[in-house]
């Protein structure tokens, strides 16, 4: 079951945004920085810059989580956003998958038939799986028999303008099932410590009402453009 703990992330993150955007349009040297910075102040920054779409002062802030229960199918997805990001990921070369849990997909679950057929392929999968370490083959060779749906551990760290992207391109219904859940638990732990960051992030059609799936739209949102 998918699990999603916002770890560790920047201190006092909006203050910190809002300061180094003060850098850029004030004559105010770096220790004036926060002299007299109110939180109405604050908040005016912050709001100026989502507004604005001014997204660099947001890369000195960072948000780490951890993740639990997704599939290697979503993981392979979710390290493809590479950049402010950073991945450590449970090991099926070093861990020996004991009894490996998996997910299954709702469209495979909501049919009983089939998904008794699933279980006992995952189950098949993992006498397969032990057999092998058995036999003395290393769990690196053995690992090849287990399945994409096998789920998996990360720790994740990202910027807020690298995590705005995320959300635009993962929280769209577009995006496959597993990480769009992903993408909108991460985007509620973080809109609990820095909601004025985050306040319009999330898919392109809600955040600034356009969609960018061109013949592809889900039919949402009427201003549909191409990337």
């Amino acid at each position: 079951m998918l699990k999603v703990i916002l770890l560790e992330h920047t201190p006092e993150p909006e203050r910190l945004v809002a300061a180094a955007a003060r850098l850029c349009y004030s004559d105010k040297s770096a220790d004036e920085l926060l002299e007299n910075f109110t939180p109405d102040k604050v908040e005016s920054f912050v709001r100026k810059l989502v507004s604005l779409g001014h997204e660099s002062p947001m890369e000195h802030v960072s948000f780490t989580f951890a993740i639990d229960g997704i599939s290697r199918a979503c993981s392979h997805q979710l390290v493809r956003h590479r950049i402010g990001v950073s991945f450590s990921q449970k090991s099926q070369r070093y861990v020996k998958e004991k009894q490996f849990d998996y997910v299954t997909p709702p469209k495979i679950a909501a049919k009983p038939e089939l998904s008794a057929e699933f279980d006992q392929a995952m189950a098949d999968m993992q006498a397969v799986y032990e057999k092998l370490l058995a036999a003395g083959v290393p769990a690196e060779d053995a690992r090849f028999v287990l399945p994409n749906a096998a789920s998996t551990s990360l720790v994740v760290t990202m910027n807020v303008r690298s995590l705005w992207h995320f959300f635009e391109l993962r929280c769209c219904t577009r995006a496959q099932w597993e990480i769009r859940a992903l993408a909108n638990a991460m985007l509620a732990e973080v809109r609990k410590v820095a909601p004025l960051l985050f306040a319009k992030a999330g898919a392109t059609c809600d955040s600034m009402g356009i969609c960018f799936e061109g013949d592809m739209c889900c039919g949402k949102c009427q201003n549909v453009l191409t990337r």
